[in-house]
């Protein structure tokens, strides 16, 4: 099915001069001294890569440290790397990049400021974001999913408003969860750093953000333009952060490192621009009411506030879809104002007979096991009616594992077989019955 292209997301614009990077002369030198001290680095070319900052301006501070006897060449060119000049920190370098470092242990890419980070978020915002009824489809065929979910999930997304999946376990919610961000299908900016009152903020993790490929300044080049982007960024997936049980309220904070004196965002956050997704809510220490109580500022005014070890609070963009998603009915984790926080409430129930049927049928071929239809018969006849026929989306792929399972120690070609069945059913649930002491 086809899908239609996504309108590009402007980029963040290449600063043009040391003033457009916004951020003060001596963070930018004290950030290039502590680089070519911990990286050891004398390359103009190399710590431009290490600063994501141009060629030109990267040089420019090089120059200005010079004059303050910061800074020194080497004297000698480097045939290899184009015949360019190598710089080398002074006595007086070193012990003003020991100072900085001793004040944050901070180096590397030179961080965003908060104002002009707030204006690259509004040009991405995931509210702006407009799924179609296909996107979705394309997103999540693989899952068998009952006719009208799609009709009340689009509107949802499309809002880039909080969401609230419910209903019993083991029915796709999570998946489902995930086919969002993977119908979202376009790409945008994330900060390695953002810069607020002096103090700096990592917010670039690999392992939430997935960066698309890169373009580098080519030494050899006249033009050494590098990206056609501000290099303070990385060029994304737009990023979904998964948690589940062990959320707690202090992960929402600004994690603070006494030893480096550096700061890590929070994860919603590093969520900006993309999904954040709260699995299994009511499973965490906190009381589900208490962790929404959390949001409610920032689901309201689309603005999250946060605070520096010395207690200054400062506000920034909160840009971030949150999709709750609870096996828990809502009416017994929140109250009514709580509940009113959340846009969308959208019940995941299990499959029908039918669409089990057809759940089961997908990953059998998928495994390749082949179907039996008195196993099958069996199946509904005899165990289901056990349960009160309640079907989840889980059962099939749980069911034929634990058969591909059993034939593999028994040495068996796969197959489905009453007895087979028996024994896949009697691991799916545990007997309620008392265990002698």
């Amino acid at each position: 099915m086809n899908m239609q292209p996504k309108p590009n997301v402007l980029a963040p614009p290449m600063p043009k001069s040391l003033a457009e990077t916004g951020l003060s002369m001596v963070m930018m030198r004290d950030i290039l001294l502590k680089t070519m001290f911990r990286m050891n680095m004398s390359l103009v070319s190399d710590l431009a890569r290490a600063v994501s900052l141009s060629v030109p301006l990267t040089q420019e501070l090089i120059d200005i440290a010079r004059g303050q006897k910061l800074v020194e060449a080497t004297g000698t060119l480097h045939a290899g790397s184009s015949s360019e000049m190598g710089y080398q920190l002074t006595d007086s370098g070193k012990s003003r990049a020991l100072d900085a470092l001793s004040q944050s242990e901070y180096y590397g890419a030179m961080p965003v400021p908060l104002a002009d980070y707030g204006q690259q978020m509004k040009r991405q915002s995931v509210r702006d974001i407009k799924l179609t009824r296909d996107q979705l489809v394309g997103a999540m065929g693989h899952l068998i999913l009952p006719p009208d979910l799609l009709g009340h999930l689009g509107p949802a997304v499309t809002s880039g408003r909080s969401i609230l999946l419910y209903g019993p376990p083991g029915n796709g919610k999570s998946s489902i969860s995930n086919g969002i961000r993977a119908a979202m299908g376009d790409k945008i900016y994330i900060p390695r750093a953002i810069e607020y009152s002096g103090q700096v903020i990592t917010v670039y993790d690999p392992i939430v953000h997935s960066a698309a490929e890169e373009q580098t300044d080519d030494p050899n080049s006249l033009r050494r333009t590098g990206n056609r982007f501000d290099n303070r960024y990385v060029y994304c997936e737009r990023p979904t952060v998964i948690t589940g049980g062990e959320l707690t309220l202090d992960m929402l904070d600004l994690k603070y490192n006494p030893v480096a004196r550096t700061y890590q965002a929070p994860l919603q956050l590093k969520a900006s621009g993309g999904i954040f997704i709260v699995d299994d809510l009511g499973r965490q220490a906190e009381p589900p009411q208490k962790l929404v109580n959390r949001w409610i500022v920032p689901l309201e005014e689309s603005r999250d506030i946060l605070a520096l070890q010395s207690g200054e609070k400062f506000t920034v963009p909160f840009d971030t879809l949150v999709i709750f998603s609870t096996n828990f009915h809502p009416n017994e984790i929140f109250d009514g104002a709580a509940l009113r926080r959340i846009f969308f409430k959208i019940k995941v129930d299990g499959p029908t007979q039918e669409m089990f049927l057809r759940i089961f049928a997908m990953v059998a071929r998928k495994k390749g096991m082949p179907l039996n239809e008195g196993a099958l018969l069996h199946l509904l006849k005899t165990k289901y009616p056990t349960i009160n026929n309640i079907f989840a989306n889980y059962q099939p792929v749980f069911l034929i594992d634990q058969m591909m399972a059993i034939c593999d120690f028994e040495g068996l070609p796969y197959q489905m077989t009453p007895d087979l069945i028996d024994r896949a059913w009697a691991n799916m649930f545990v007997k309620d019955e008392k265990i002698a002491k």
